[in-house]
């Protein structure tokens, strides 16, 4: 009896367990930034991710994949993001696409609950549990022509301007499907993508794959902002969701079929990490605008923590300002770009060596907003001419891509764009 008791249990733990706790208070606490933490009761009712009531490990954390949300935009970064983008088929119009969302659909509700997506598939992840998996899909500007809804296409995804000093790739930009898998397992995340694109074929084709990482759940004493490959405290001043206008800031109102959904924009920046490295701290932190072992901005004096708030009038007894004209976290400000605002999630890349020997490392940047033209763009604008802190990135790659909501119990994800 015993052993059957152990065996039901283990089962128990590789199905993700029973809802218990939730993933914030197994791990301490929503972090700061970029960890925005899980808003289901104020944003649309999506549960937070749940562990396993008993012997909780990091691989039964759960986040449902039915909801009136996507997964993937509120809640907290996980340790591994694939990014992939797909073209569809000439050949498959609308309904394919609809045939491909509802495999898709299907397919990442099981992965998150744990389970196998299909029957005799190659479940190379199934001892790590669903590990906060999270599958979003988004839809890009081409894709409506290829569908046949042009007439349905948002206005939002309008194409991005130019900015001063992009250096964009067409090859790894843009796209008609986006696909962002995360989880804190790099195998869970990977199989997921893998089951997806096998989904795809005869539907759609690969445009191009980004893969990131963030730091690891647990890998601090306590939950902390994480760091880019800069060292830099990153993400401190994220909207979260307890902020009056967060839900205006980040989902859309419209059309119809967009109704609670959101607008990504995604960029890959190349950090110039030599160059860099090779800048005493009093200039980096001058850059920046931040201290660079806590993230306390400069404007605070040495008692300053880091969510003590940006003081952009702040002067030294010379009159000189504490915060540099060109510093970062002035040029970002919302103060000093109308109000405008962003979810932002970063992850950092690290894809070997480029042929001069330096490294072709950075971040994978993705902005959720109700509309990029008053989100994205006139922040990208300043910072493009006015950020010293652009004098160390390379824009190399750039998307954007429509998030609709969620998929109730059932349904799938776009259904009421593509029957509607």
């Amino acid at each position: 009896m015993g052993q059957e008791q152990g065996q039901e249990r283990e089962r128990e733990r590789r199905r993700g367990g029973a809802p218990g706790l939730s993933r914030r208070a197994v791990l301490g606490g929503a972090g700061a930034g970029l960890a925005v933490g899980a808003a289901g009761g104020a944003w649309g009712g999506r549960a937070s991710a749940h562990a396993p009531a008993e012997g909780v490990t990091l691989g039964g954390a759960r986040v449902p994949f039915h909801g009136a949300r996507q997964g993937g935009i509120v809640e907290p970064a996980q340790a591994r993001v694939e990014w992939a983008a797909f073209d569809l088929l000439a050949s498959t119009g609308r309904d394919g696409l609809a045939a491909l969302l509802r495999g898709w659909s299907a397919a990442a509700a099981r992965m998150a609950a744990g389970e196998p997506a299909a029957e005799g598939e190659n479940q190379i992840a199934l001892d790590a549990g669903p590990s906060s998996l999270t599958v979003t899909f988004g839809f890009g500007a081409t894709l409506f022509d290829k569908a046949g809804l042009a007439d349905r296409r948002p206005r939002e995804l309008a194409a991005l301007p130019a900015f001063p000093g992009d250096a964009l790739d067409p090859v790894r930009s843009d796209g008609d499907l986006w696909v962002q898998v995360g989880a804190d397992d790099t195998l869970v995340a990977v199989h997921a993508l893998r089951v997806l694109t096998r989904l795809a074929t005869g539907l759609a084709a690969p445009r191009w794959l980004m893969s990131g990482f963030a730091r690891t759940p647990g890998a601090t004493p306590h939950p902390m902002t994480g760091r880019n490959l800069m060292g830099q405290v990153d993400g401190t001043n994220n909207p979260r969701p307890q902020d009056p206008d967060f839900g205006a800031t980040v989902f859309a109102g419209g059309p119809d079929w967009m109704n609670g959904g959101s607008y990504a924009v995604l960029r890959r920046i190349r950090m110039l990490l030599e160059g860099w490295d090779t800048l005493p701290l009093d200039k980096q932190e001058r850059i920046i605008g931040r201290r660079k072992s806590d993230g306390a901005p400069l404007s605070g004096g040495p008692d300053a923590v880091e969510r003590t708030p940006v003081d952009l009038a702040a002067t030294d007894p010379d009159g000189v300002l504490r915060i540099a004209p060109d510093a970062h976290v002035r040029v970002a400000a919302a103060a000093s770009n109308g109000g405008a605002a962003m979810l932002r999630r970063g992850f950092s890349f690290h894809d070997g060596l480029l042929p001069d020997g330096s490294p072709d490392a950075g971040l994978l940047f993705a902005a959720y907003q109700a509309d990029p033209a008053r989100g994205f763009v006139p922040v990208q604008q300043r910072l493009s001419r006015g950020d010293g802190l652009s004098r160390y990135l390379r824009h190399e790659a750039s998307a954007l891509f429509a998030v609709p909501p969620g998929a109730p119990e059932g349904g799938y994800v776009g259904q009421q764009l593509l029957e509607g």
